[in-house]
């Protein structure tokens, strides 16, 4: 496919900080923010060359939204340093973003987004150094632009970030915020005295409970990035095979596609006594709502929270099953792991569990599990990823996606609603090696290379 073999030269760096100053204070991180291990996340957004804007005019836009953006996300401007029980804690100092044109010798079209390991990651989606959020806009050779943002997940999920994205375009635009992020930490207190069901022991663990990480061995599957498309039609089709017939509850598109990656990603295991090995299959749940559950006055508040709101629950399966058994009992056993999690009481059990952890650092269980007794991976709803709202004057993104190599050892999956056709997926997928060659392989009606032609590129020079 090409589109990987250029190069990207930075011209200018620089701090951009909010426009007004801002009384330096600590915000405290909440329990449900202590559960992210310091790990970055990336998102970037390709544009078509403007018909009447320089890229100068441009950056000139970004960067005065971006400072305007920063007086409310102020967190964004901040800093992340240790307390005194070693706990990470966000110094709100207005430090800034830092901010980096560049130029990159290739056409929009010929991007091979595909394979974002090639194209993407270290040329268009800066790696942050200082601080919680770098960005770094880059000039095409056809005269496109990519905007793309690192951010620190300790401070921010994809729903804050979302919040965020959205802001700085309105700014750019000259419109009024539409929300407003709130910060307050009490809404994630934890209760007095606290109490949380057992088995929450099996879905987070304290660090030092943890094996120490394998070195790296010659053969190693290794995790690789790629980015597909999945149509609306066939998302369908795996909706009516995940619904069993004896259930009247319709199977949700995310659980349908998610059950068929669980069968693929069993089925790629190579194993001897695949009756005894497991796969692990986890989904990121937010509790915003869940923890209003029918308080409107705290729905609303919930809903501009900014921070980390997130529960990873997942299930296990022996290989065999999952190889074996129809797609609809696969999408039955999500819907009981997921049965639990979705309620008010787990995200106060899951607060509850931290404080009575603290200060002892803790992530969720299946970001670190995965090849010592089976695969693992999880599954992250975008399906709120507003790509559509992210014009910052000059149209809409020919795409946007998330990039989040996590550097744990289970995979990452990543939908998001597509930018040209409504009710087909943009897929990221963060997995091993030989479990892309076999989806590549098994289900290449399924997941097809995301490509300038299916983004209606081939004309935008």
């Amino acid at each position: 496919m090409g589109g990987g073999d250029f190069t990207v030269t930075v011209s200018r760096k620089e701090v951009v900080a909010a426009v007004l100053p801002v009384q330096e204070y600590w915000l405290p991180t909440s329990n449900l923010d202590l559960l992210l291990p310091p790990v970055d996340v990336g998102v970037f957004f390709c544009y078509k060359k403007p018909h009447d804007l320089t890229f100068g005019s441009m950056i000139g836009v970004l960067k005065e939204a971006l400072a305007q953006a920063l007086v409310s996300y102020y967190p964004f401007a901040g800093e992340v340093l240790s307390n005194s029980a070693g706990e990470p804690e966000l110094l709100c100092n207005n430090r800034g973003v830092d901010f980096m044109e560049a130029y990159a010798d290739v056409q929009l079209q010929n991007l091979n987004l595909y394979n974002p390991d090639e194209s993407i990651e270290s040329k268009l989606v800066p790696k942050k150094k200082h601080g919680v959020l770098s960005v770094q806009v880059t000039e095409l050779k056809c005269g496109g632009v990519v905007v793309a943002c690192t951010f620190d997940h300790r401070i921010a999920d994809a729903y804050s970030a979302n919040m965020f994205l959205v802001s700085w375009a309105e700014m750019a635009q000259s419109k009024p915020l539409s929300v407003l992020p709130s910060f307050r930490r009490s809404l994630l207190n934890p209760r007095r005295p606290g109490s949380y069901d057992p088995s929450l022991d099996n879905m987070y663990v304290p660090m030092s409970a943890l094996p120490p990480p394998k070195a790296p061995q010659p053969g190693d599957d290794l995790l690789i990035n790629r980015l597909y498309y999945v149509t609306g039609e066939q998302l369908s089709l795996l909706q009516s095979l995940a619904t069993s017939k004896s259930n009247s509850c319709k199977r949700t598109k995310l659980e349908s596609l998610s059950a068929f990656l669980w069968k693929m990603v069993a089925k790629s295991a190579v194993t001897e006594n695949a009756n005894q090995k497991v796969c692990r299959m986890g989904t990121v749940v937010d509790g915003r709502k869940r923890l209003s559950s029918g308080d409107e006055v705290k729905a609303a508040m919930l809903a501009s929270y900014f921070g980390n709101v997130l529960s990873i629950p997942f299930g296990k399966k022996t290989i065999n099953e999952l190889k074996e058994k129809p797609l609809s009992w696969v999408a039955d056993a999500i819907r009981e792991y997921l049965e639990g999690a979705v309620t008010k009481e787990h995200f106060l059990g899951l607060i509850d569990w931290v404080e009575a952890h603290r200060p002892e650092p803790a992530l969720a269980k299946i970001y670190n599990s995965g090849s010592r007794d089976g695969p693992a991976f999880v599954v992250s709803s975008g399906q709120r990823f507003p790509v559509s709202r992210v014009d910052f004057g000059w149209g809409m993104p020919a795409l946007g996606s998330y990039h989040f190599p996590w550097g744990g050892e289970a995979g990452y999956v990543m939908p998001m609603p597509s930018p040209v056709r409504d009710g087909d997926w943009v897929v990221y997928m963060h997995l091993s090696v030989g479990q892309i060659e076999w989806i590549e392989t098994q289900a290449a009606h399924i997941f097809r290379p995301l490509n300038s032609e299916y983004l209606n590129l081939s004309n935008s020079d």
